[in-house]
């Protein structure tokens, strides 16, 4: 029997506290060893400690709301929710720092009163932390202009594997330095700098990328954060950041563009970026079917300028670029126009939580990401997938990026189902492998596409990655199974459906459903473990 670690925040090793958090967002229902609710970065830093003292491994969460199912492991997991929420800007630098439990509903709350936002936009924003979205290097609708987290991250605050802390900021050394940067600048950098042509015919030439360690990045910077970000956890745990911030944009417009065939696809694409929009969203046929929509695809523009005349003017050189590919151009001029343009994206969330238990939505194939110009054939690809094994599927996402997401519809009654999900991801890979792409755009690999990434990036590179990761974990106790891949463990396995998943007990099992089905990651699971579930 272990000693408890030497934390002041809550520790719990009973079944309702660990079955409360078996589940995050995504297809997974793992079993914790227990959970550790820490109070501050020391109390972090203590608990890094003792684990590597005792070989135990360790979960970073913050929300739980990330797909990949990077948030649920065999370990401890580590919420990080109950890290302080301390937030303080600097209108006048455009900065903020922020503890890696504030959303970013939070954050942008704070900089609207200066006229500033942070531009990535994920989804989740109302209950994702800060902490979380640098996990992933996360995105959302606005990628296509702004980027993702990565570019708008300063300095974090790491808590490495062997309990130290330290900063890690742009264009500066760390401060102070640790055993595992001093282990990454004798190990690892020297065969990174040895291997740059290869690292950079290897990866992915896509807009956005959160699949693997972030390589690239590091090669062109020189900055250590940048391999953090994305790094879901595996390199030491995000305590705080400082986040560089944007002007508010003064006006906005927005188009409804119709296509009448896929093939028209990658060239509206195209004519769209050519006047700078903040988003470009698809809705496929499949989408439009769910909602009660004609059409085989929808793109969803949105146009951000410091005015309305600008904006306006924008919106009408949008709309002549796309025209000879589109079926029909609608715009809206104004802000309000535009919102409403965009109710037609959200309509389809209520529709797929509200689906019977014996047909869920499963996020396996949710992320994959190739040039814009092949879009239009990934997407071909993924329905022609799908039909083949009697997969039903609701594809949207970022059009302007080359990213889609999908959603898996199977009937969990059906004898195959799991291994026609199975073969769907396989098949789903190859088409990334042949189209350039990648597998995580924004979401992250977790532990789901971890054993995807050698497909993608070759024994080479992975075993870059893994010098990478053991020069900061050299224990390996930070997320095993997620980047790096656990041996031996089939990705769709452990599921939180089907005759196979792990019993719950019935009223966190209802309690967790009730959180996927709502969106409600915000709610405390050790509330939910003790009978009364409630908001952070």
């Amino acid at each position: 029997m272990l000693p408890p670690p030497p934390v002041r925040g809550l520790f719990r090793t009973d079944l309702r506290a660990r079955a409360a958090y078996a589940e995050g967002a995504g297809i997974f229902r793992i079993l914790p060893a227990a959970v550790c609710v820490p109070r501050d970065r020391q109390d972090v830093a203590s608990l890094a400690h003792w684990a590597s003292a005792h070989r135990v491994t360790l979960v970073p969460r913050g929300a739980g709301s990330a797909m990949g199912g990077g948030n649920v492991g065999d370990g401890i997991i580590v919420d990080l929710t109950g890290l302080p929420r301390t937030l303080a800007l600097d209108g006048e630098a455009r900065r903020a720092r922020a503890g890696a439990s504030v959303t970013p509903a939070e954050l942008n709350l704070a900089a609207d009163r200066a006229g500033l936002r942070l531009p990535p936009d994920p989804s989740s924003g109302r209950w994702a932390t800060l902490g979380g979205m640098i996990s992933t290097n996360a995105a959302g609708a606005r990628t296509v202009r702004y980027g993702s987290v990565r570019r708008w991250v300063e300095s974090l605050e790491l808590v490495t594997a062997d309990g130290e802390i330290t900063e890690l900021r742009r264009g500066r050394p760390p401060e102070p330095r640790t055993l595992a940067t001093d282990r990454f600048e004798a190990q690892a950098a020297p065969a990174l700098r040895g291997s740059a042509d290869l690292l950079r015919s290897r990866f992915p030439h896509t807009r956005k990328n959160s699949s693997g360690y972030a390589l690239d990045a590091w090669l062109d910077s020189g900055d250590l954060l940048d391999l953090v970000v994305g790094a879901e956890g595996t390199l030491g745990f995000v305590t705080a950041a400082t986040w560089r911030l944007d002007p508010l944009p003064g006006a906005r417009a927005g188009l409804r563009v119709t296509l009448r065939t896929l093939d028209a696809l990658p060239d509206a694409v195209a004519a769209l970026l050519t006047v700078e929009p903040s988003a470009v969203e698809l809705l496929d046929r499949s989408f439009l079917e769910l909602v009660g929509e004609p059409g085989e695809a929808v793109l969803l523009v949105e146009i951000e300028r410091d005015d309305e005349p600008a904006a306006r003017d924008a919106a009408q050189r949008a709309a002549r670029a796309v025209a000879p590919c589109a079926d029909s151009v609608d715009t809206a001029l104004t802000a309000a126009a535009a919102e409403r343009l965009w109710a037609l994206r959200h309509a389809a969330s209520p529709i797929l939580a509200g689906l019977p238990e014996t047909r869920r939505s499963l996020q396996v194939i949710e992320d994959g990401c190739v040039p814009p110009a092949r879009l239009g054939d990934y997407v071909r690809a993924v329905r022609e997938a799908a039909a083949a094994r009697y997969l039903a599927v609701v594809i949207f996402g970022h059009a302007g990026d080359g990213h889609v997401h999908v959603n898996l519809l199977p009937e969990l009654a059906r004898p195959d189902w799991e291994a026609a999900v199975a073969g769907l991801l396989d098949a789903v890979t190859d088409a990334l492998v042949r189209l350039g792409g990648t597998p995580s755009g924004e979401h992250g690999d977790g532990r789901l596409r971890a054993g995807l990434l050698a497909r993608i990036y070759g024994d080479e590179v992975m075993a870059l990655f893994a010098r990478v990761k053991a020069a900061f974990d050299p224990l390996g106790i930070l997320n095993p199974g997620v980047i790096l891949p656990s041996a031996a463990e089939p990705p769709v396995s452990r599921l939180k459906v089907g005759a196979g998943a792990l019993p719950l007990p019935d009223d966190i099992a209802r309690g967790l459903r009730r959180i996927e089905q709502r969106g409600g990651y915000a709610e405390s699971r050790l509330a939910l473990a003790d009978g009364a579930p409630s908001h952070l």
